[in-house]
């Protein structure tokens, strides 16, 4: 069914409403009646007939981010093409988020949304679906740089990347973060996560890596 001129700004509110009641109360306490009724929407079915299932609402949610923050992201990786240092695609990985988040002003619910879509397994992978080209080429190019370490410790760090950033974005958004906090929250997670990358293997049964 083609959407309509008049429909576009009710799709808005429901999208905005949504991201703010998933960010305050979480996701899975949220129904799609809840989020109607505090978007002022006389049907308690506005929220199926606009985007459909629950699951349909938080993709467009990643979506309705995903254009901002990957065009970023596609211009700091044009900056560091042919670079292959570890804290260059950091940079492509982390300023992005932080530069939208920034964007987005205050108060702004998004960090706490996404960072809810971790906790729960078919959240997170509903979310890894919609990850964008241009994020999984900078993960990519941040694994060409991480040959020195075993692939699995490799993976269980790049994961311990993605909870990181999401989870210290969501605490800085909570606590009403400005632009110059964001600036250096990103730095904050470059640092972090180069000491992450570089630091020695001693788990159980290996020895350190060299």
């Amino acid at each position: 069914m083609r959407e309509t001129i008049t429909e576009r700004p009710t799709r808005g509110l429901i999208l905005a409403t949504a991201e703010r009641l998933y960010a305050e109360q979480g996701i899975v306490a949220v129904s799609n009646r809840q989020i109607s009724e505090a978007a002022g929407q006389g049907n308690n079915a506005a929220v199926g007939y606009h985007f459909g299932t629950k699951t349909d609402l938080i993709r467009a949610i990643l979506q309705h981010h995903n254009e901002p923050r990957e065009s970023l992201r596609r211009a700091l990786a044009a900056q560091h093409a042919g670079r292959t240092d570890l804290r260059a695609w950091l940079t492509c990985l982390v300023l992005p988020s932080t530069a939208h988040l920034a964007a987005l002003g205050t108060p702004s619910w998004y960090a706490r949304f996404a960072a809810q879509l971790l906790t729960d397994p078919a959240l997170r992978r509903l979310a890894a679906e919609e990850h964008a080209p241009e994020r999984r080429a900078v993960l990519d190019q941040l694994r060409a740089c991480l040959t020195h370490l075993p692939p699995d410790v490799r993976d269980t760090r790049v994961d311990m990347a993605h909870t990181l950033i999401a989870h210290t974005c969501a605490d800085r958004e909570r606590a009403g973060a400005t632009e110059a906090d964001w600036a250096a929250t990103g730095a904050h997670l470059i640092d972090a996560l180069e000491g992450l990358f570089t630091a020695p293997v001693r788990s159980p049964g290996r020895g350190p890596v060299v």
